[in-house]
């Protein structure tokens, strides 16, 4: 038996699990543990586990499991926890973080007690307008990558099919999307969005939770940089998730490259505790 001390944290109603590795010596994290903790029902319940451990060389090194226990994407609204518990534990200076998630360096910044801005790298792969079928029909999607695969669908651009966010069926078409061979062997995210005001408002099915997730993060900017390329909005993005917590996306565009690309939102501490293992 083993006793883990853990916290759990909110960035925009995306949950995590954040464990300090300091604090919990000889701990080994693996996929089977971050399905344990990540249990609604027999462990703690979130949608991802962040172990946080100290860095000679940056702020700190940041490990993230989703749900199903699986790794290698970005977690933008994790990295944003993070972040506020670096600050929390006395790793910052100044409030300023370099830190590495998943082998790749990354930078962010308390703006306040309640808001933390992140810097992701530019998108990997950006693409518009193509086909996706789904629902027995094709429709318009676009796709970023921007540290985690996401298709981005406007629900404008369905020809009636989808006509209203609220009420549609998120965990059903995303969970077709998602594994459609065109994604393999990864699957993607997906996103729906709707623009009103030029303002995003978004629902997202998280591959790795395997439904849909109050708030994402990449997909959040996923959706402000289609925007911006489809629809002209404006920068900074305004982005409303499920939960409702704002989240706002900014960036430069120079010579059709991506510069200064960032995400800033809340990040907030829930509840700390222990659990027998």
């Amino acid at each position: 038996m083993k006793i883990i001390k853990f916290t759990k944290m909110s960035g925009a109603g995306n949950d995590f699990v954040v464990i300090d590795k300091n604090k919990n010596e000889n701990l080994f994290i693996d996929e089977k543990f971050a399905q344990q903790l990540c249990d609604r029902r027999n462990g703690v319940g979130a949608d991802g586990l962040i172990s946080i451990e100290n860095s000679n060389e940056n702020s700190f090194i940041m490990n993230y499991h989703n749900a199903d226990g699986s790794t290698g994407s970005l977690c933008a609204n994790g990295a944003r926890c993070a972040i506020m518990f670096a600050q929390m534990t006395g790793r910052l200076k100044d409030g300023k973080a370099d830190f590495s998630s998943n082998g790749v360096l990354y930078k962010g910044e308390i703006l306040s007690d309640n808001a933390v801005r992140f810097y992701l790298n530019p998108p990997r792969k950006i693409k518009y307008n193509f086909k996706v079928k789904a629902g027995g029909r094709l429709i318009n999607a676009h796709f970023a990558d921007t540290g985690s695969p996401h298709v981005v669908i406007d629900i404008s651009e369905s020809d009636g099919f989808l006509t209203s966010l609220d009420e549609m069926k998120v965990d059903l078409l995303g969970r077709e999307i998602r594994y459609l061979p065109e994604f393999a062997p990864g699957g993607t995210n997906v996103n729906f969005i709707c623009v009103e005001d030029g303002i995003v408002h978004i629902r997202t099915y998280e591959r790795g939770v395997e439904a849909e997730t109050l708030a994402c993060g990449t997909g959040a900017v996923a959706a402000a940089l289609i925007c911006f390329a489809t629809k002209k909005i404006s920068v900074p993005v305004q982005i409303i998730p499920k939960s409702k917590e704002k989240l706002l996306v900014n960036f430069e565009v120079e010579n059709s490259k991506v510069r200064n690309l960032s995400l800033t939102g809340p990040a907030k501490v829930v509840f700390a505790g222990e659990m027998k293992i």
